[in-house]
């Protein structure tokens, strides 16, 4: 049934599951406030949602994240990136 309900997920959203399993490790032990690995981040969720990230809204979220003490989830970064205005 798990099986399944990836593949659900997968056909509705067109992300690969193998990809937000791989980034989820790698947030695990990851220095949030370190301006380097935050950007990577941002780079590899925006390359996993298929949504371009300008060098001035990953400026900003980078900034919110280090300076600010925001939480670094997909929730945080999926409303920075649709408020891109």
């Amino acid at each position: 049934m798990e099986n399944n309900f990836f593949k659900n997920i997968e056909k509705k959203t067109g992300v690969n599951m193998k990809d937000i399993f791989e980034l989820a490790n790698s947030l695990q032990n990851a220095n949030f406030k370190d301006e380097k690995t935050v950007r990577s981040i941002i780079q590899r969720v925006s390359q996993i949602a298929n949504k371009p990230v300008s060098k001035e809204l990953e400026n900003k979220m980078v900034n919110s994240i280090i300076n600010d003490g925001k939480k670094l989830d997909f929730n945080t970064i999926s409303k920075m990136m649709n408020n891109k205005k």
